[in-house]
């Protein structure tokens, strides 16, 4: 349910700019329900990283308004890492911030002087996110697992 939720949303926010709360709140309690079992981490580390999904990405929002009167990204996108949060706990969530961050400012910049995109136009941050997620579900533990020796800490 998980990684068809975030297909889904990728192809929704791609074509419309919109993350529907009619997919993201369902999975969101999904994945807290789900992890109150202890499928893919523990209900403690699910709720606390539902939590810090939203204000990582609601705190960042808020700083950019502040810093530049302007939006820099929708409140969908705050729920999806949410959700995120919820299926693979706060631990995780440095890793889908990084990946999704990184892979979107490639994307972006490629857009940008390949493509010749104006940019004004706004791209949609929720694939990058999904994409991030599905990354991180797979492959999050071997990256931090990776960084923390690459950093000498493990």
């Amino acid at each position: 349910m998980f990684v068809w939720g975030l297909i889904a949303l990728s192809f929704i926010d791609f074509d419309h700019q919109l993350l529907p709360d009619k997919i993201i709140y369902p999975l969101l309690w999904l994945g807290l329900l789900v992890n109150s079992q202890g499928l893919l981490t523990d209900f403690h580390s699910s709720l606390y990283g539902a939590v810090a999904g939203y204000m990582i990405l609601w705190t960042i929002f808020q700083l950019f308004k502040l810093l530049t009167g302007k939006e820099g990204m929708g409140y969908g996108d705050f729920k999806l890492l949410a959700l995120i949060g919820a299926w693979l706990g706060w631990q995780m969530l440095p890793v889908v911030i990084l990946l999704s961050s990184v892979i979107g400012a490639i994307v972006g910049i490629a857009g940008i002087l390949i493509l010749g995109r104006d940019r004004q136009i706004p791209i949609p941050f929720g694939p990058y996110l999904s994409g991030a997620g599905f990354i991180a579900l797979l492959e999050g533990q071997t990256l931090i697992d990776s960084y923390l020796q690459f950093a000498g800490l493990k």
